[in-house]
Order: structure tokens, then C-alpha cells, then sequence
């Protein structure tokens, strides 16, 4: 996995089951290993790819969980209705669009992009699909 430059707060998985019981949703275990390790933080490697029409884009941030700037829960309560139903947003970049996981059945454990700035009359249609699970994204930062 890519190093981090710095995480927050150490966090236990008795803190992420509470969210994730607060927000009655489940998060992926590769997704969980990462908030246990780091929970959130600024990755040394943060460029990524979104497709060859849309270029490339950094991670400003990866959202934690307690009390810090862009926690988890906050973004989560802020983009409720704004995000297409069945994904949570785990990151921003600074033109403050989100990247996401899935964490409903037909989209679990993936990572999108979520453009906020694109109107979009279909559900999916602001959201780029990147990759397959956490783990890959996060290993291909560059």
C-alpha cells in the first residue's frame, strides 16, 4: 500500500462499528484496515488517473473518523442526498469533487469519482468509475 505523508488520531474498530452503525451502513474490510491503520490523512503519492476524457486529479484528503477538519460523519451528513444512493464519499480534491466507495451490494468495496459540479438527469451519470477496490486505488497513487 502507498505510504501516508500523515494520518489522524489512531482510531479502534469499536469507533468504526459505532458509525457504521450510526449511519446504518457497512464499510469495506479493505477500507476498514485503512482507517484502522491511518484513519484519513494526506498521502505522500495523491495523483490518480480519472479517465483519458477527464485527466488526472490529486486526493487533497482522506476523511477520518472523530474529531478533526473533514471527518467522515460530517462530509457523510453534508452530502446525504447529494451522492447517489448506495456510496459514501472517503476523500476529496481540491476542486471539491469526492472520491467514493461503494457500500451498497451492486457497488461494494469500488471506487468512483463524483463530479459535483455536472448536472446530471441519471443517477450515475457525474459518477467515473475508477477502480475495482480500495486497495487498487490507493496502490496506484502516483
Amino acid at each position: 500500500m502507498a505510504n501516508m505523508d500523515r494520518g489522524n488520531k489512531k482510531i479502534t474498530i469499536n469507533e468504526i462499528r459505532e458509525f457504521e452503525g450510526k449511519y446504518v451502513l457497512k464499510l469495506p474490510e479493505q477500507y476498514i484496515d485503512f482507517l484502522l491503520k491511518n484513519n484519513g490523512g494526506y498521502p505522500k503519492a495523491s495523483t490518480f488517473k480519472i479517465s483519458d476524457e477527464a485527466g488526472e486529479s490529486v486526493v487533497n484528503k482522506f476523511y477520518g473518523i472523530g474529531d478533526m477538519k473533514g471527518n467522515l460523519a460530517k462530509v457523510f451528513e453534508i452530502l446525504d442526498g447529494e451522492l447517489p444512493d448506495g456510496f459514501i464519499s472517503i476523500a476529496s480534491d481540491p476542486g471539491g469533487n469526492e472520491i467514493c466507495i461503494g457500500i451498497s451490494e451492486k457497488y461494494f468495496g469500488k471506487i468512483y469519482f463524483w463530479m459535483h459540479d455536472m448536472e446530471s438527469d441519471e443517477e450515475m451519470e457525474n459518477m467515473i468509475f475508477l477502480k475495482t477496490s480500495f486497495n487498487d486505488f490507493f496502490d496506484n497513487l502516483y
